[in-house]
Protein backbone atom coordinates (compact mmCIF):
# COMPACT_ATOMS: atom_id res chain seq x y z
CA UNK A 1 0.00 0.00 0.00
CA UNK A 2 1.39 3.42 -0.96
CA UNK A 3 1.27 6.50 1.26
CA UNK A 4 -1.60 7.91 -0.79
CA UNK A 5 -3.54 4.63 -0.68
CA UNK A 6 -3.16 4.50 3.09
CA UNK A 7 -4.47 8.05 3.48
CA UNK A 8 -7.33 7.53 1.01
CA UNK A 9 -8.41 4.30 2.72
CA UNK A 10 -8.46 5.92 6.16
CA UNK A 11 -10.54 8.85 4.90
CA UNK A 12 -12.97 6.59 3.07
CA UNK A 13 -13.46 4.55 6.22
CA UNK A 14 -14.32 7.68 8.19
CA UNK A 15 -16.77 8.84 5.50
CA UNK A 16 -18.45 5.43 5.35
CA UNK A 17 -19.22 5.53 9.07
CA UNK A 18 -20.27 9.21 9.02
CA UNK A 19 -17.39 10.00 11.37
CA UNK A 20 -15.39 12.36 9.16
CA UNK A 21 -14.40 15.50 11.04
CA UNK A 22 -14.60 18.86 9.26
CA UNK A 23 -13.88 22.43 10.30
CA UNK A 24 -16.40 25.20 9.75
CA UNK A 25 -15.32 28.79 9.19
CA UNK A 26 -17.23 31.09 11.55
CA UNK A 27 -17.03 34.64 12.82
CA UNK A 28 -16.61 34.83 16.58
CA UNK A 29 -17.17 31.30 17.86
CA UNK A 30 -16.90 32.02 21.59
CA UNK A 31 -19.79 34.35 22.40
CA UNK A 32 -23.54 33.96 22.82
CA UNK A 33 -23.94 34.27 19.08
CA UNK A 34 -21.93 32.83 16.21
CA UNK A 35 -21.93 34.10 12.61
CA UNK A 36 -21.69 31.73 9.67
CA UNK A 37 -22.21 32.93 6.06
CA UNK A 38 -23.77 36.18 7.36
CA UNK A 39 -26.31 34.19 9.37
CA UNK A 40 -26.55 34.42 13.17
CA UNK A 41 -26.84 31.32 15.35
CA UNK A 42 -27.31 31.04 19.10
CA UNK A 43 -24.11 29.30 20.12
CA UNK A 44 -24.40 26.10 22.20
CA UNK A 45 -20.93 24.77 21.32
CA UNK A 46 -18.62 27.21 23.09
CA UNK A 47 -16.48 26.35 26.12
CA UNK A 48 -16.50 30.02 27.19
CA UNK A 49 -18.50 29.02 30.27
CA UNK A 50 -18.42 32.36 32.10
CA UNK A 51 -18.61 34.51 28.97
CA UNK A 52 -15.20 36.08 29.64
CA UNK A 53 -13.73 35.89 26.14
CA UNK A 54 -15.27 39.26 25.29
CA UNK A 55 -15.10 40.85 28.75
CA UNK A 56 -13.98 44.47 28.21
CA UNK A 57 -11.44 44.47 31.04
CA UNK A 58 -9.81 41.28 29.78
CA UNK A 59 -9.71 42.46 26.17
CA UNK A 60 -8.20 45.75 27.32
CA UNK A 61 -5.62 43.91 29.45
CA UNK A 62 -4.45 41.94 26.41
CA UNK A 63 -4.20 45.16 24.39
CA UNK A 64 -2.24 46.86 27.16
CA UNK A 65 0.02 43.82 27.45
CA UNK A 66 0.73 43.90 23.73
CA UNK A 67 1.58 47.58 23.95
CA UNK A 68 4.07 46.87 26.74
CA UNK A 69 5.58 43.51 25.70
CA UNK A 70 4.77 43.14 22.00
CA UNK A 71 2.75 40.32 20.47
CA UNK A 72 5.17 37.40 21.08
CA UNK A 73 7.36 36.07 23.87
CA UNK A 74 10.47 35.67 21.73
CA UNK A 75 11.46 32.21 22.90
CA UNK A 76 11.18 29.37 25.35
CA UNK A 77 10.84 30.27 29.00
CA UNK A 78 14.23 28.62 29.50
CA UNK A 79 15.87 31.13 27.15
CA UNK A 80 14.28 34.58 26.99
CA UNK A 81 10.53 33.98 27.05
CA UNK A 82 9.84 34.07 30.80
CA UNK A 83 8.76 37.61 31.57
CA UNK A 84 7.53 39.44 34.62
CA UNK A 85 3.97 38.88 33.29
CA UNK A 86 4.45 35.08 33.23
CA UNK A 87 6.01 35.08 36.69
CA UNK A 88 3.24 37.22 38.19
CA UNK A 89 0.53 34.97 36.74
CA UNK A 90 2.20 31.81 38.06
CA UNK A 91 2.43 33.31 41.54
CA UNK A 92 -1.22 34.41 41.47
CA UNK A 93 -2.39 30.96 40.36
CA UNK A 94 -0.37 29.18 43.04
CA UNK A 95 -1.71 31.50 45.75
CA UNK A 96 -5.31 31.13 44.50
CA UNK A 97 -5.24 27.33 44.40
CA UNK A 98 -3.09 26.70 47.46
CA UNK A 99 0.02 25.23 45.83
CA UNK A 100 3.69 26.13 46.18
CA UNK A 101 4.22 26.52 42.45
CA UNK A 102 2.50 26.91 39.10
CA UNK A 103 4.07 26.38 35.66
CA UNK A 104 2.49 27.81 32.51
CA UNK A 105 2.01 25.74 29.34
CA UNK A 106 0.76 26.72 25.89
CA UNK A 107 -2.20 24.29 26.08
CA UNK A 108 -3.85 21.72 28.30
CA UNK A 109 -2.94 19.02 25.79
CA UNK A 110 0.74 19.99 26.02
CA UNK A 111 0.61 20.10 29.82
CA UNK A 112 -0.85 16.59 30.09
CA UNK A 113 1.58 15.16 27.55
CA UNK A 114 4.55 16.81 29.26
CA UNK A 115 3.59 15.67 32.75
CA UNK A 116 3.11 12.01 31.94
CA UNK A 117 6.15 11.83 29.66
CA UNK A 118 8.36 13.42 32.30
CA UNK A 119 7.07 11.55 35.35
CA UNK A 120 6.66 7.96 34.16
CA UNK A 121 9.29 5.23 33.78
CA UNK A 122 9.08 1.66 32.49
CA UNK A 123 8.46 0.00 35.87
CA UNK A 124 5.65 2.44 36.70
CA UNK A 125 1.91 2.08 36.27
CA UNK A 126 -0.74 4.61 35.22
CA UNK A 127 -4.29 3.84 36.37
CA UNK A 128 -6.65 6.15 34.51
CA UNK A 129 -10.40 6.65 34.42
CA UNK A 130 -11.66 5.05 31.21
CA UNK A 131 -13.24 8.34 30.09
CA UNK A 132 -10.18 10.51 30.68
CA UNK A 133 -9.37 13.05 27.97
CA UNK A 134 -7.53 11.93 24.84
CA UNK A 135 -4.47 14.00 25.83
CA UNK A 136 -4.11 11.96 29.02
CA UNK A 137 -4.75 8.53 27.53
CA UNK A 138 -2.54 9.17 24.50
CA UNK A 139 0.30 10.32 26.74
CA UNK A 140 -0.16 7.23 28.91
CA UNK A 141 -0.10 4.94 25.86
CA UNK A 142 3.06 6.60 24.55
CA UNK A 143 4.85 6.47 27.89
CA UNK A 144 7.05 3.52 28.92
CA UNK A 145 4.75 2.86 31.89
CA UNK A 146 2.01 0.24 32.03
CA UNK A 147 -1.49 1.65 31.47
CA UNK A 148 -4.58 0.24 33.17
CA UNK A 149 -8.01 1.85 32.93
CA UNK A 150 -10.71 1.62 35.58
CA UNK A 151 -14.46 1.80 34.98
CA UNK A 152 -15.70 5.36 34.89
CA UNK A 153 -15.77 6.91 38.39
CA UNK A 154 -15.44 3.45 39.98
CA UNK A 155 -13.14 3.84 43.00
CA UNK A 156 -13.64 0.16 43.88
CA UNK A 157 -12.15 -1.03 40.58
CA UNK A 158 -9.43 1.58 40.92
CA UNK A 159 -8.54 0.00 44.26
CA UNK A 160 -8.42 -3.49 42.70
CA UNK A 161 -6.02 -2.32 39.99
CA UNK A 162 -3.77 -0.46 42.45
CA UNK A 163 -3.54 -3.56 44.64
CA UNK A 164 -1.76 -5.50 41.90
CA UNK A 165 2.04 -5.72 42.32
CA UNK A 166 4.02 -2.89 40.73
CA UNK A 167 7.80 -2.54 40.79
CA UNK A 168 7.71 1.23 40.28
CA UNK A 169 5.45 4.15 41.14
CA UNK A 170 1.72 4.41 40.48
CA UNK A 171 -0.10 7.46 39.09
CA UNK A 172 -3.89 7.79 39.21
CA UNK A 173 -5.30 9.94 36.42
CA UNK A 174 -8.76 11.46 36.14
CA UNK A 175 -10.64 14.62 35.20
CA UNK A 176 -12.53 16.92 37.54
CA UNK A 177 -15.41 17.36 35.09
CA UNK A 178 -15.45 14.98 32.14
CA UNK A 179 -15.39 16.69 28.77
CA UNK A 180 -17.88 14.49 26.91
CA UNK A 181 -20.30 13.35 29.64
CA UNK A 182 -20.12 16.50 31.78
CA UNK A 183 -20.28 14.56 35.05
CA UNK A 184 -17.85 14.98 37.95
CA UNK A 185 -15.28 12.60 39.38
CA UNK A 186 -15.70 11.48 43.03
CA UNK A 187 -12.32 13.00 43.81
CA UNK A 188 -12.46 12.41 47.55
CA UNK A 189 -12.92 8.65 47.05
CA UNK A 190 -10.35 8.55 44.25
CA UNK A 191 -7.75 10.37 46.34
CA UNK A 192 -8.37 8.19 49.41
CA UNK A 193 -7.94 5.09 47.25
CA UNK A 194 -4.73 6.44 45.71
CA UNK A 195 -3.29 7.31 49.11
CA UNK A 196 -3.92 3.81 50.45
CA UNK A 197 -1.51 2.53 47.81
CA UNK A 198 1.02 5.40 48.00
CA UNK A 199 0.00 6.48 44.50
CA UNK A 200 -0.01 10.06 43.29
CA UNK A 201 -3.13 11.69 41.87
CA UNK A 202 -3.20 13.80 38.70
CA UNK A 203 -6.44 15.73 38.10
CA UNK A 204 -7.17 17.58 34.87
CA UNK A 205 -9.76 20.20 35.85
CA UNK A 206 -10.12 21.90 32.47
CA UNK A 207 -13.91 22.08 32.72
CA UNK A 208 -14.21 22.84 36.44
CA UNK A 209 -11.68 25.59 37.03
CA UNK A 210 -13.21 29.04 37.24
CA UNK A 211 -16.71 27.57 37.23
CA UNK A 212 -17.00 25.46 40.40
CA UNK A 213 -16.27 26.11 44.05
CA UNK A 214 -15.48 29.15 46.14
CA UNK A 215 -13.94 31.89 43.95
CA UNK A 216 -14.11 29.40 41.06
CA UNK A 217 -11.25 27.29 42.47
CA UNK A 218 -12.63 24.23 40.72
CA UNK A 219 -13.48 20.58 41.31
CA UNK A 220 -10.65 19.58 43.63
CA UNK A 221 -11.04 22.56 45.96
CA UNK A 222 -14.83 22.16 46.09
CA UNK A 223 -14.38 18.50 47.12
CA UNK A 224 -11.65 19.36 49.69
CA UNK A 225 -9.02 17.48 47.71
CA UNK A 226 -5.50 18.60 46.83
CA UNK A 227 -4.00 16.23 44.24
CA UNK A 228 -0.23 16.00 43.94
CA UNK A 229 -0.55 17.42 40.43
CA UNK A 230 -3.40 19.63 39.24
CA UNK A 231 -3.81 20.76 35.63
CA UNK A 232 -5.96 23.81 34.92
CA UNK A 233 -6.64 25.22 31.48
CA UNK A 234 -7.59 28.70 30.36
CA UNK A 235 -9.68 28.06 27.24
CA UNK A 236 -12.89 27.37 29.16
CA UNK A 237 -13.78 29.24 32.36
CA UNK A 238 -11.04 31.83 31.78
CA UNK A 239 -12.20 32.55 28.23
CA UNK A 240 -8.63 32.73 26.86
CA UNK A 241 -6.22 29.81 26.19
CA UNK A 242 -3.21 28.06 27.68
CA UNK A 243 -2.79 25.97 30.83
CA UNK A 244 -0.93 25.64 34.10
CA UNK A 245 0.34 22.78 36.24
CA UNK A 246 0.01 23.26 40.01
CA UNK A 247 2.43 21.25 42.15
CA UNK A 248 5.09 21.30 44.87
CA UNK A 249 8.42 23.08 44.63
CA UNK A 250 10.32 19.87 43.95
CA UNK A 251 7.93 18.71 41.22
CA UNK A 252 8.11 22.13 39.57
CA UNK A 253 11.91 22.03 39.63
CA UNK A 254 11.81 18.49 38.19
CA UNK A 255 9.47 19.53 35.36
CA UNK A 256 11.69 22.49 34.52
CA UNK A 257 14.45 19.94 33.89
CA UNK A 258 12.54 17.13 32.17
CA UNK A 259 9.20 18.39 30.73
CA UNK A 260 10.16 18.62 27.06
CA UNK A 261 6.92 20.34 25.97
CA UNK A 262 7.82 23.14 28.37
CA UNK A 263 11.52 23.32 27.62
CA UNK A 264 11.30 23.26 23.82
CA UNK A 265 8.17 25.36 23.17
CA UNK A 266 7.96 29.10 22.72
CA UNK A 267 6.14 30.40 25.79
CA UNK A 268 2.73 32.07 25.55
CA UNK A 269 2.81 35.76 24.62
CA UNK A 270 3.28 37.96 27.70
CA UNK A 271 0.17 39.88 26.65
CA UNK A 272 -1.79 36.64 27.03
CA UNK A 273 -0.45 36.24 30.56
CA UNK A 274 -1.60 39.81 31.31
CA UNK A 275 -5.07 38.97 29.97
CA UNK A 276 -5.19 35.79 32.06
CA UNK A 277 -4.28 37.79 35.17
CA UNK A 278 -7.26 40.07 34.41
CA UNK A 279 -9.50 37.03 33.85
CA UNK A 280 -8.44 35.60 37.21
CA UNK A 281 -9.35 38.89 38.88
CA UNK A 282 -12.84 38.73 37.37
CA UNK A 283 -13.28 35.06 38.32
CA UNK A 284 -12.45 35.84 41.97
CA UNK A 285 -14.70 38.93 42.08
CA UNK A 286 -18.41 39.44 42.76
CA UNK A 287 -18.87 39.62 38.98
CA UNK A 288 -17.40 36.13 38.67
CA UNK A 289 -19.66 34.80 41.41
CA UNK A 290 -22.71 36.31 39.71
CA UNK A 291 -21.72 34.65 36.44
CA UNK A 292 -21.39 31.29 38.19
CA UNK A 293 -24.83 31.71 39.73
CA UNK A 294 -26.33 32.67 36.36
CA UNK A 295 -24.77 29.63 34.73
CA UNK A 296 -26.01 27.31 37.50
CA UNK A 297 -29.58 28.61 37.07
CA UNK A 298 -29.45 28.07 33.29
CA UNK A 299 -28.14 24.53 33.77
CA UNK A 300 -30.95 23.75 36.19
CA UNK A 301 -33.54 25.16 33.78
CA UNK A 302 -32.18 23.12 30.88
CA UNK A 303 -32.07 19.87 32.84
CA UNK A 304 -35.63 20.36 34.06
CA UNK A 305 -36.84 20.96 30.51
CA UNK A 306 -34.98 18.08 28.88
CA UNK A 307 -36.32 15.33 31.15
CA UNK A 308 -39.18 14.33 28.87
CA UNK A 309 -37.15 14.25 25.68
CA UNK A 310 -36.47 10.85 24.05
CA UNK A 311 -32.70 11.11 24.51
CA UNK A 312 -30.35 9.63 27.07
CA UNK A 313 -28.80 12.21 29.38
CA UNK A 314 -25.89 11.92 31.80
CA UNK A 315 -25.52 12.82 35.46
CA UNK A 316 -24.12 16.20 34.53
CA UNK A 317 -24.70 19.33 36.56
CA UNK A 318 -21.93 21.15 34.72
CA UNK A 319 -22.08 23.43 31.69
CA UNK A 320 -21.66 20.34 29.47
CA UNK A 321 -25.07 18.82 28.74
CA UNK A 322 -24.87 15.88 26.31
CA UNK A 323 -27.89 14.26 24.70
CA UNK A 324 -26.88 10.74 23.66
CA UNK A 325 -28.76 9.54 20.57
CA UNK A 326 -26.71 6.49 19.54
CA UNK A 327 -26.14 6.44 15.80
CA UNK A 328 -23.86 8.88 14.00
CA UNK A 329 -26.46 9.66 11.33
CA UNK A 330 -29.07 10.58 13.91
CA UNK A 331 -26.71 12.92 15.74
CA UNK A 332 -25.80 14.66 12.47
CA UNK A 333 -29.46 14.99 11.48
CA UNK A 334 -30.43 16.49 14.83
CA UNK A 335 -27.57 18.98 14.71
CA UNK A 336 -28.67 20.05 11.24
CA UNK A 337 -32.30 20.41 12.36
CA UNK A 338 -31.21 22.72 15.16
CA UNK A 339 -29.09 24.79 12.77
CA UNK A 340 -32.12 25.24 10.59
CA UNK A 341 -33.62 26.91 13.67
CA UNK A 342 -30.54 29.13 14.05
CA UNK A 343 -28.99 27.16 16.92
CA UNK A 344 -25.39 26.00 16.70
CA UNK A 345 -25.01 22.60 18.34
CA UNK A 346 -22.24 20.12 17.56
CA UNK A 347 -22.67 16.39 16.90
CA UNK A 348 -19.93 14.38 18.62
CA UNK A 349 -19.18 10.96 17.14
CA UNK A 350 -16.68 8.13 17.50
CA UNK A 351 -13.74 7.98 17.92
CA UNK A 352 -14.16 10.98 20.24
CA UNK A 353 -16.85 9.02 22.12
CA UNK A 354 -17.48 5.24 22.24
CA UNK A 355 -19.23 3.58 19.31
CA UNK A 356 -23.01 3.74 19.70
CA UNK A 357 -22.94 6.86 21.89
CA UNK A 358 -22.98 9.62 19.27
CA UNK A 359 -24.48 12.70 20.83
CA UNK A 360 -25.35 16.34 20.71
CA UNK A 361 -22.96 18.09 23.07
CA UNK A 362 -24.62 21.27 24.26
CA UNK A 363 -22.59 23.68 26.34
CA UNK A 364 -24.29 26.43 28.32
CA UNK A 365 -22.61 29.69 29.29
CA UNK A 366 -23.29 32.63 31.54
CA UNK A 367 -23.71 34.71 28.37
CA UNK A 368 -26.89 32.82 27.49
CA UNK A 369 -30.28 34.15 28.50
CA UNK A 370 -33.32 32.29 29.80
CA UNK A 371 -35.03 32.65 26.42
CA UNK A 372 -32.09 30.93 24.72
CA UNK A 373 -32.62 27.87 26.92
CA UNK A 374 -36.34 27.83 26.22
CA UNK A 375 -35.73 28.20 22.49
CA UNK A 376 -33.30 25.28 22.28
CA UNK A 377 -35.62 23.09 24.36
CA UNK A 378 -38.49 23.93 22.02
CA UNK A 379 -36.32 23.04 19.03
CA UNK A 380 -35.29 19.75 20.63
CA UNK A 381 -38.93 18.86 21.34
CA UNK A 382 -39.83 19.59 17.72
CA UNK A 383 -36.93 17.47 16.45
CA UNK A 384 -37.68 14.66 18.91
Amino acid sequence: MTWQQRITTALEKRRATEALRVRTVVEGGAGRFLIRDQRQFCNFSSNDYLGLSQHPAIVRAWQDGAERYGVGSGGSGHVSGYTTAHHALEESLADWLGYSRALLFISGFAANQALIAALMEKDDRIVADRLSHASLLEAANLSPAQLRRFAHNDASQLNTLLEKPCDGQQLVVTEGVFSMDGDSAPLSDVQATAQRHNAWLLVDDAHGIGVLGDEGRGSAFSQHVQPEVLVVTFGKGFGVSGAAVLCSDSVADYLLQFARHLIYSTSMPPAQAVALQAALKVIRSDDGEQRRQTLAALIQRFRAGVRDLPYQTTDSHSAIQPLIVGENSRALTLAQQLRQRNMWVTAIRPPTVPVGTARLRLTLTAAHQTQDIDNVLEALYAAG
